[in-house]
């Protein structure tokens, strides 16, 4: 069996305070920080069992993961297991990088959001380029708010040219663009029309739910994260039996963790190997993407 599973434990606090983001306003206790380790340890002893599987696991969590220890082991654990196939995590990338040289870094993805409101653009360049002498394969990203537009434009000219950089859409009215805006983004990132797009998938084949799952730190395995429908346990002796095509029973996805499995957008084409930390197979970026992003949004 081949098998990637979004892992999204009880974590959920934050070193950054955007305002934008209901996460970011407190601290976990002790306690739950206590649960949040004993959970991640079961969870990595499960990956460590299926020798039989290729597995891969992406870290979506509420919070920031990367600023504790336990987080930074599990993936130099992950990426040394011969079956673990991809071990990848979304970060504000605020952390200290040493961890790194205890993993193998050819089996790590990193994706890094930059915000500029908490670190300054050198700050996040400069660990960027960490990850880059370390071999680790990595994008970096916004989100897009209009007020962000120029340090996004300064962002892009100072990243290396082979670093992808993706500017997430804001859909819930915070921030309504203008064409202007959408073209403005999309010089950026030819692939935000892509990202600015609620997805048509009621009916729809995807991946999430039968190669994919979504997993609780108790266990609890769903298709997906925007799906709360669950499908049984992952610790179940026979949880594979809840392994199967099924078609999404949402109108529409619009997140790019979620939309990335619609089979018809073909989106693992794009990404290739990249697909978890969201580093496209090309440099789509250094032209030529207009026309295949415009053919993905309006499909």
């Amino acid at each position: 069996m081949k098998l990637t599973v979004l892992y999204r434990g009880p974590l959920s606090g934050c070193n950054y305070g955007c305002e934008y983001c209901p996460f970011g306003k407190w601290k976990q206790s002790e306690e739950e920080l206590t649960n949040d380790r004993a959970d991640l340890e079961r969870f990595l002893a499960w990956v460590e069992s299926r020798t039989q599987d290729t597995v891969s696991v992406f870290f979506t969590p509420w919070g920031e993961a990367l600023i504790w220890p336990w987080y930074q082991q599990a993936l130099a654990r992950l990426t040394h297991l011969p079956h673990v196939e991809r071990a990848a995590v979304q970060t504000n990338l605020s952390c200290r990088l040493d961890w790194l040289t205890d993993c193998r870094t050819d089996k790590l993805g990193i994706w890094a959001t930059y915000h500029p409101e908490w670190m300054k653009r050198s700050r996040f360049l400069a660990q960027c380029e960490r990850l880059a002498e370390h071999g680790v394969r990595h994008s970096a990203g916004m989100v897009g708010f209009r007020r962000f537009a120029d340090e996004a434009e300064a962002l892009r000219r100072e990243l290396p040219r082979d670093t992808y950089l993706w500017i997430n859409a804001v859909k819930d009215g915070l921030d309504a663009y203008t064409p202007e805006d959408v073209e403005r983004f999309a010089r950026i990132d030819p692939l935000f029309p892509v990202n600015n797009t609620r997805h048509p998938s009621l009916g729809r084949a995807c991946r999430a739910g039968e190669s994919v799952l979504s997993v609780d730190g108790d266990g609890t395995a769903y298709r997906c994260h925007f799906i709360k429908e669950p499908l049984g346990n992952l610790y179940a002796p026979d949880f594979e039996q809840a392994l199967k095509p099924r078609p999404c029973s949402k109108d529409t996805c619009g997140c790019h963790i979620g939309y990335v499995h619609l089979e018809y957008l073909e989106l693992d084409r794009v990404f290739g190997s990249g697909l978890l930390e969201r580093v496209p197979a090309t440099r789509l970026w250094d032209g030529g993407a207009q026309r295949s992003a415009s053919r993905i949004s309006q499909s």
